[in-house]
């Protein structure tokens, strides 16, 4: 049996699909902002966190869906950052190497089919 065909019809509706299938949206909500960076110390000895535990799932979220490495990853959210003026930046690579290991990131890795929405809530 082989592979069922398709004919299109309609031409301009499918090239504009084409061309809108590598748009890519961001947006981050006001809470998610306000909470980016860690305001509590953690009453134990040493340097309290500088970025949230929702931060650190962030950047692995991002990381493991767009499979890229850390310092990619880190660089990805600086230029989107950049892009959209907001006045945030990513927690540095050896950083989110070093919480990693203690912050539980709550998302299943997908299958290889198309991601439709991608959303952080600040809790």
């Amino acid at each position: 049996m082989g592979k069922t065909r398709y004919s299109i019809t309609n031409w301009s509706q499918y090239n504009k699909s084409l061309i809108f299938r590598g748009s890519l949206t961001f947006w981050v909500d006001d809470a998610a902002m306000n909470s980016w960076f860690h305001h509590d110390h953690h009453r134990r000895r040493g340097r309290s966190h500088l970025y949230t535990d929702q931060t650190i799932c962030t950047f692995l979220m991002l990381k493991g869906i767009f499979s890229l490495t850390l310092r990619a990853t880190q660089r990805l959210l600086d230029s989107l950052f950049e892009l959209m003026n907001v006045p945030l930046c990513a927690p540095d690579y050896s950083c989110v190497s070093k919480r990693a290991r203690t912050v539980k990131v709550a998302y299943q890795q997908l299958s290889k089919g198309r991601i439709t929405d991608l959303g952080v809530i600040s809790l």
